[in-house]
């Protein structure tokens, strides 16, 4: 099973495609925006590790099958065939009495009809796929389904020569927050109670006007900024509360 997501995050071998997961039960609703984390972090890379522009990458979408399968699988169907598709399944239903649907099927038999009835319209079309069967969602299961996917993150790290365990595009994310919120410190400290354009305030301060006038909107809108409209977002003008 490693080795098939592995073959199924490179494309077969044809090169990466996007990456869908459709659990089919409620309580793995919440997988898929885990794996967006583990993959999208993971994988999305500039460089390689000897330094070569590559721009590595899968993103991934999906939810619970059972009733968001309906938001997108019309397109995995009969649209671009760029993805590779994961069905998890759980066996065994719920605890305790299934809720009937209607008389004679049960709510865990709809999931199965659910699951099965799209991976057959899917290979129809021509779309392949791959199945995860567990036996019931229990902490050691969803424990190996995260450990099964952690480890094929890794080995198609090693197959494309990346790096999966750093992330300079999130660090570039925090230190850009950094700035902002410097400027926006620096424009609340700006304001008197003569109104300002943001052009006036950003020479004060020395900023971008467009950030300054963005810091000045967002203080507005929150009870920082006293806000004269203009005929133009550059005539705007911004004063200090008494």
């Amino acid at each position: 099973m490693l080795l098939a997501l592995a073959w199924h995050f490179a494309g077969d071998g044809k090169g990466a495609k996007d990456m869908v997961v459709l659990p089919y039960k409620d309580r793995l609703a919440l997988f898929s925006k885990y794996l967006q984390q583990l993959v999208m972090e993971s994988l999305g890379k500039e460089k390689d590790l000897s330094g070569k522009v590559v721009h590595q990458g899968i993103a991934v979408y999906g939810n619970k099958g059972s009733t968001d399968q309906h938001a997108y699988v019309q397109q995995l169907r009969d649209g671009v065939p760029n993805f590779f598709l994961t069905f998890i399944e759980v066996r065994k239903g719920r605890a305790g009495n299934s809720i009937e649907v209607e008389s004679g099927a049960t709510s865990a038999d709809f999931l199965q009809g659910f699951l099965r009835g799209t991976r057959a319209a899917l290979y129809e079309s021509g779309r392949d796929s791959i199945t995860v069967s567990l036996p019931e969602v229990t902490p050691a299961t969803v424990g190996a389904l995260i450990a099964l996917y952690d480890r094929a993150v890794g080995f198609y790290a090693t197959l494309v020569n990346i790096n999966a365990y750093h992330q300079p595009g999130v660090e570039a994310g925090k230190k850009a927050a950094a700035g902002v919120l410097e400027t926006l410190k620096k424009t609340r400290s700006a304001l008197t109670a003569a109104p300002q354009t943001a052009k006036q305030i950003a020479a004060t301060v020395g900023a971008d006007p467009e950030a300054v006038y963005h810091a000045l909107m967002h203080l507005s809108a929150n009870g920082g900024a006293l806000m004269t409209t203009g005929e133009s977002p550059a005539e705007d003008t911004f004063a200090a509360r008494s």
